[in-house]
């Protein structure tokens, strides 16, 4: 009997890590079409096409899959792990997971002036601030965009983007 409930757990616990894998083989199809329908200043248009994550999140590997099938333009993807706001530098994109979210105010302040697209998956950080956030809509994954933000730090968001997101 014990090793039924035993079995069930896990098997529970697999169906739950499964679910959010696959989840996050969505957002990086998003974080992937981000990049045909966002502009970056020329200065953030050289070199390899970087990405950075905050913290541990199952999307990094998700992420170097992909960067290791696609490009972005003629650039290479670059999929980079770092621990702590401090280490933010230039980069495309930032990928901040929802267990990182209480650091936004953090990020934010060092981030402002720069032409980062900081995408988030905690509800309410669009309206915080963070370009993209990821919700869950009719049990569907869809974006937040943050045109205002996102026309501070000097990205262009083209119309077609702007029409598929919730506009805050």
């Amino acid at each position: 009997m014990k090793w039924r409930y035993l079995f069930a757990v896990i098997f529970s616990a697999l169906s739950i890590t499964e679910g959010l894998a696959q989840n996050y083989k969505m957002h990086t199809v998003f974080i992937f079409s981000f990049t045909r329908y966002i502009q970056w200043p020329d200065a953030y248009n050289g070199g390899d096409f970087e990405i950075m994550v905050l913290g541990d999140s199952p999307i990094v590997e998700e992420l170097k899959s992909m960067a290791q099938a696609k490009k972005v333009g003629d650039r290479t993807i670059k999929v980079t792990k770092i621990n702590a706001p401090s280490e933010i530098r230039k980069c495309n994109i930032l990928f901040i997971p929802a267990d990182q979210s209480q650091q936004i105010t953090e990020i934010l302040a060092k981030v402002t002036t720069q032409s980062i697209l900081i995408v988030t998956e905690e509800p309410g950080l669009g309206a915080k601030g963070s370009n993209v956030n990821f919700v869950v809509k009719d049990g569907k994954l869809a974006f937040e965009l943050n045109q205002g933000a996102a026309s501070r730090q000097g990205l262009k968001v083209s119309n077609e983007l702007s029409r598929l997101a919730i506009l805050i």
